[in-house]
């Protein structure tokens, strides 16, 4: 089982147009490559897959391993509405090398979905099917439905489940699913403020959008932390917040985009119907990047 502990990052998927521009996937890699992130998720949230195509989420696929080097863990999103179609995308994951899968809790149907025998026979069937470790992503701020820490812990029995993205920001459930789940079974945050509090707790790190933009800071707050560096930490933590707060929290992955252009990076539009900041946003988020030191 892999030990995924640090800082990861939700990679934004790049458009040119209406085309998914796997050029610049690559070039913004080579750049985060070079810092101390721990690995990455391709075909995230933040990576918009809903709304891309099976092909295209392939291409992505095939074109983040041959940029993401071996010790570098390569976690792919793989799921959908349907186990079926869960476990197919799961195991196309794992045959172009991804190291992982991460995969959403169905939830079109939420009555029935909403139920934890249903989360877990989906889960537990993925888990059983796929050649490579599953994680569970919580993320009840888009999906409406939240995994509640004991059936995460039922979940996590598998030997082939291996960690979870809590992405409710909620860190008393945090430390529950730390306190319920075995020691190899990793708990990460999804929300930067979530980090250092939950390291306190015992988590394995986070899987933040915030460091897409600030992947050497993150990583410094985990080391810092891990270190018993805590003030030090916290002073890093507290100049990013305004960043999250106006960037990510006020403009979603638009505001992301825009960022990584301002910082050098390809960040480029937003796939309709999302919307790309322009004119005063821009203003205000290069203002946030400056005022925080990363630009």
């Amino acid at each position: 089982m892999p030990e995924l502990e640090g800082v990861f990052i939700p990679v934004p998927t790049p458009f040119r147009g209406e085309a998914v521009a796997l050029d610049r996937l690559k070039a913004n890699l080579a750049r985060w490559n070079e810092t101390a992130l721990a690995g990455y998720v391709i075909l995230g949230s933040t990576g918009e897959f809903p709304l891309l195509t099976e092909a295209e989420k392939d291409a992505v696929l095939v074109a983040a391993r041959e940029a993401i080097p071996r010790e570098k863990f390569f976690i792919a999103g793989t799921g959908t509405e349907s186990t079926q179609g869960t476990i197919r995308q799961t195991r196309r994951a794992a045959e172009i090398g991804a190291d992982a899968a991460i995969v959403i809790t169905p939830h079109y149907y939420k009555k029935g979905l909403s139920q934890p025998a249903a989360q877990i026979r989906h889960y537990l069937a993925v888990a059983e099917a796929s050649s490579i470790p599953v994680m569970i992503y919580n993320f009840p701020q888009n999906t409406g439905i939240n995994l509640e820490p004991e059936t995460v812990a039922r979940i996590a029995e598998h030997a082939n489940v291996c960690g979870i993205k809590d992405s409710s920001g909620n860190i008393a459930q945090a430390a529950q699913l730390i306190h319920l789940t075995p020691k190899s079974f990793h708990v990460l945050v999804g929300a930067a403020s979530a980090l250092l509090p939950s390291l306190t707790l015992g988590s394995s790190g986070g899987i933040l959008a915030l460091a897409v933009l600030a992947a050497r800071e993150h990583c410094e707050v985990y080391s810092l932390a891990r270190r018993g560096r805590w003030d030090e930490a916290r002073e890093l933590v507290h100049r990013m917040l305004a960043v999250d707060r106006g960037v990510h929290g006020r403009h979603g992955i638009g505001g992301l985009k825009a960022a990584l252009d301002l910082l050098g990076f390809y960040g480029g539009p937003c796939r309709a119907p999302l919307a790309t900041p322009d004119g005063d946003a821009i203003d205000e988020i290069r203002e946030l990047l400056a005022t925080a030191g990363l630009l």
